[in-house]
């Protein structure tokens, strides 16, 4: 078993002296500040006041674009600005925003996100009525880089409520994202900031780390949208092959907070649907033209698992390789 001392940061509680609102809304940026005021405008049109609501960008040392700008003409002195002195990457930034926070409810919303109506005035209800509960998500629709809506994310549960046998479930799979999610800031205080090593699974990690600890509450309204595109974090990684090998990694770290009577079935059960993941990714850029990659989800599919209903679906994908790029060579001529 690793020991995750060192990599997850110590989030400190609020000075006793300092005013807390209800919210802090913090909004991680990183070269997407084309998308950055759609984001700002969704907040600030469910803004319930300062003495409510923290806003802050906290911007990853953009280099390309001017997310200070977006903030002064959308946010109107009503949002903070801060602006890392160097690149230190989403997890550091991430650690950043909940160093930052103030509030008792930390929602992270991603400056190439938003959120619905009525998103803030829905998830502060369980956390009123429930104490007991650490966490909050709803659903989410996914959009492109044009904001078109593309899904819904799947229903967990037909009502409202805390969530059943959920850390089995959230441990088999990511089954949300992030800007879904609102966490205590006590319960970050106790469980730390999201894990260092990993790169694109930090928030699955720290999803099943809070549901090993703490009751969840579900949302089934979609209030939340998270865009999916080629220079997000999570694009950027599916072009390189790297998503597969931090999800395997995510896997063993997710082993610590599992009762140790299930963990090694419920890692398989986890191992064995990123490997199906790897391939139907893999059969997806193909399909977009991409030849490289595919080889990769192969490779990082059997080191996922080579479960039976993995192995069988191997060959249809190299045959899916080999047609498409003898036919790119056939076009080429």
């Amino acid at each position: 078993m690793s020991d995750s001392r060192g990599f997850r940061a110590r989030i400190e509680p609020v000075p006793p002296a300092t005013s807390r609102p209800l919210w802090s809304v913090m909004i991680p940026t990183y070269h997407c500040a084309d998308y950055l005021a759609q984001t700002l405008s969704s907040v600030l049109e469910q803004d319930p006041g300062p003495e409510l609501m923290q806003i802050e960008v906290i911007d990853d040392h953009s280099t390309r674009d001017d997310p200070e700008g977006v903030v002064r003409e959308i946010g109107r002195g009503r949002v903070g600005f801060v602006r890392q002195p160097a690149n230190v990457g989403h997890v550091r930034n991430f650690e950043t925003c909940l160093a930052r926070s103030r509030g008792h409810l930390i929602h992270i919303l991603h400056g190439d996100d938003a959120v619905l109506d009525g998103f803030y005035r829905t998830m502060q209800q369980p956390f009123e009525a429930h104490p007991e509960v650490g966490a909050a998500f709803c659903r989410y629709i996914a959009m492109d880089s044009s904001g078109t809506w593309t899904h819904v994310s799947a229903l967990e549960q037909p009502e409202a409520g805390v969530i059943g046998d959920w850390l089995r479930r959230i441990a088999e799979g990511q089954r949300l994202q992030t800007p879904t999610m609102v966490v205590r800031r006590s319960v970050y205080e106790q469980l730390g900031g999201f894990d260092q090593r990993l790169l694109y699974a930090e928030d699955w990690e720290m999803w099943v780390r809070i549901a090993a600890h703490f009751p969840v509450w579900y949302e089934p309204r979609p209030l939340a949208a998270y865009r999916i595109h080629a220079v997000s974090s999570s694009g950027r990684l599916a072009q390189t092959g790297s998503t597969f090998r931090d999800i395997r990694r995510a896997i063993q770290l997710n082993r610590e907070h599992l009762p140790r009577d299930q963990v090694d079935e419920i890692a398989s059960t986890a191992l064995r649907a990123a490997a199906h993941a790897a391939i139907r990714r893999g059969h997806r850029m193909i399909s977009h033209g991409e030849m490289r990659v595919p080889l990769v989800n192969m490779r990082e599919a059997v080191l996922c698992s080579r479960a039976p209903s993995v192995l069988a679906r191997l060959p249809l994908l190299a045959a899916h390789w080999l047609v498409a790029g003898a036919w790119s060579i056939v076009r080429g001529r």
